[in-house]
């Protein structure tokens, strides 16, 4: 039986692609093997030479470039359903690394199974490479809101993307996801410090355009955060879209709250950045 990973990736593909049903079997027929990982634990380190893709499970996982002295900087988010280094295949040493940003699990797919796929049927092979090729999109609106944009639309339009790809992957809806990221991550995702992670995430709060509670993240007003953000979904490049979500409302200035939260402080009583 297929694991349901494959399905979900299936499902991902299918977003972009169009595979007929034999096409679909073969990507369902894919072998793996299921690895757990920890917070912070690397599933690949940057320079590694791989044998295997990583395919999201469960759990969030990151993708990121690091400095000499460890500084890390996301450059991408997996979810379930993604396959985190497709281009692996092609590709085998890591010029990247991918990093667990909360316990997941993975499945490690065979680059011999995924060449052996593409080789044999030319539209799966058209499908990774839209795949690959949307994530080169989401890269470079990345780079476009890190060096353009000021905190509040990074945040705002990170929380539209996230939004966005758990509701096509099946996740939630954009209005209401999972967020299991801390504010150090978001700080090393969006190029900003924690404490400015905080007053941007207050901001929005205290404005009604977002509520957080239990690593949840729930959209008050789509529309205006949309606006903040200038997302516009087409470059996630879907061929089908979901239903417009609840939130139209009235935009109205933002205003940002007096004083930051206090950080979370951890059970070994060292100051940690809190879950959003």
């Amino acid at each position: 039986m297929p694991h349901s990973a494959l399905a979900a990736f299936l499902t991902r593909l299918c977003l972009r692609s169009e595979l007929n049903d034999e096409e679909a079997e073969a990507i369902l027929s894919l072998d793996g093997h299921i690895e757990h990982r920890g917070r912070h634990e690397d599933l690949v380190l940057p320079g590694d030479r791989t044998k295997h893709a990583c395919l999201m499970i469960d759990g969030l996982a990151g993708r990121y470039d690091q400095t000499e002295t460890g500084a890390r900087q996301y450059t991408a988010l997996h979810m379930s359903g993604d396959m985190c280094d497709l281009q692996s295949a092609i590709l085998p040493v890591a010029t990247c690394g991918i990093e667990a940003l909360n316990p997941v699990t993975i499945l490690r797919v065979s680059h011999s199974g995924i060449l052996g796929v593409a080789a044999a049927f030319p539209a799966i092979a058209m499908a990774f490479w839209r795949d690959t090729t949307a994530d080169s999109g989401i890269l470079t609106k990345w780079a476009g809101n890190l060096g353009r944009k000021p905190a509040l639309a990074r945040m705002a339009h990170l929380i539209c993307e996230i939004g966005t790809r758990m509701q096509q992957a099946g996740l939630g809806i954009r209005t209401d996801f999972p967020l299991g990221m801390t504010q150090d991550q978001l700080s090393d995702t969006l190029g900003l410090t924690a404490v400015h992670v905080n007053r941007t995430l207050q901001t929005l709060r205290a404005n009604g355009l977002v509520r957080t509670s239990h690593k949840r993240m729930e959209v008050l007003d789509w529309a205006r955060l949309a606006a903040i953000a200038e997302f516009q979904e087409e470059y996630l490049q879907y061929l089908r879209r979901h239903a417009p979500a609840p939130g139209a409302g009235r935009k109205a200035p933002l205003h940002a709250p007096h004083a930051p939260a206090p950080s979370a402080v951890g059970p070994s009583g060292e100051k940690a950045s809190a879950a959003v």
